[in-house]
């Protein structure tokens, strides 16, 4: 059998085509389909701290059953080959069984499998607290002191999505910190802009998806994020926070069409379009530093010596790795 490798190392092989390959991956996600002869076939995406890849398993190989056993959320030990599709890493797999629980136990195996958000959660933290004590209308900030004290600990760990930005663990806590940082610094450009609703605003925006998310190895959408979605979820914490802290109507009201109005456009999960300059100030960071949060990721993971990443999901585009000093 063949060494064992991280999702980085395999993308960095050069002409590695049909060379054999292990690793212990997690299944992110798993999606059982049809192909036009009938005959039934796994979408899989493996992953661990480095990356991950997309492979199809068809119904005769022998790694089928065990990969459809498993599930989502679950670790394997995967063996195959390496192949790619449309000049895309997108191995085939030979052989998968469970992780056994001593090789989950051995020092270092989880922080292996789990990607975390580079900075030091507890920094982020500390300047979310921060960005809250700087609200200076006592209503607002109580409203939204309010909301953290009721998901703060799933809000630590949470990630900001569940495969375009951000989507690791303490990756909300990350985005939501970013966004704040950015908005210190931008809010003085723009004086027709509401400082106090901006910011309440952004440290909001996201907070459903504590509620939107499950899974602690895998994450994906709950009943409740599924019926509902993390735009309605936090609306309706928002507006529960702002009604005990007596807010005033007219400030909940564009609190909540803040958050209602982030995602910046209907197709992309708005329940309405930015029709107040915080809420338009709010969606495009929020753009911001989700695209810059999908960059510095493909920055991370990209294969040492590869001169572009394979085409990203929020960018519809590959990304030149190189830097401006290098021979890029």
């Amino acid at each position: 059998m063949s060494s064992q490798l991280s999702v980085r190392d395999l993308k960095a092989l050069e002409n590695a085509s049909g060379r054999p390959f292990s690793g212990l991956f997690i299944v992110r996600r798993l999606t059982t389909r049809t192909a036009a002869n009938g005959n039934a076939f796994l979408g899989a995406e493996l992953g661990d701290r480095t990356g991950s890849f997309n492979c199809t398993v068809f119904g005769d190989s022998p790694a089928y059953e065990p990969l459809k056993a498993a599930g989502e959320g679950s670790v394997i030990l995967a063996e195959g080959k390496i192949e790619y599709y449309q000049d895309r890493f997108s191995p085939r797999l030979a052989r998968v069984a469970a992780a056994a629980p001593d090789e989950l136990a051995a020092p270092g195996a989880m922080d292996l499998l789990v990607e975390v958000c580079p900075e030091d959660p507890a920094v982020l933290w500390a300047d979310l607290q921060g960005f809250i004590g700087t609200l200076s209308h006592p209503e607002l900030r109580e409203t939204v002191k309010a909301v953290f004290e009721e998901i703060g600990p799933a809000f630590r760990t949470a990630p900001a999505a569940v495969t375009i930005h951000h989507a690791y663990r303490h990756g909300l806590l990350e985005h939501t910190t970013h966004m704040a940082r950015a908005a210190r610094v931008l809010l003085p450009l723009y004086p027709e802009v509401d400082s106090d609703l901006a910011m309440a605003g952004i440290l909001l925006h996201d907070t459903g998806k504590t509620l939107e998310y499950e899974g602690a190895l895998a994450t994906k959408r709950g009943r409740r994020g599924i019926l509902q979605g993390h735009v309605v979820l936090g609306y309706q914490m928002a507006r529960k926070a702002g009604l005990k802290a007596r807010l005033d109507p007219v400030r909940l009201e564009r609190l909540e069409h803040i958050i209602l109005s982030h995602q910046g456009a209907l197709e992309w999960g708005a329940a309405a379009l930015a029709a107040t300059p915080e809420a338009v100030f709010v969606s495009m960071v929020d753009n911001l530093d989700a695209k810059m949060g999908i960059v510095q990721r493909a920055l991370r993971q990209g294969p040492g010596d590869g001169e572009f990443s394979e085409r990203l999901l929020g960018l519809d585009a590959p990304l030149l790795l190189r830097p401006i000093d290098g021979s890029g």
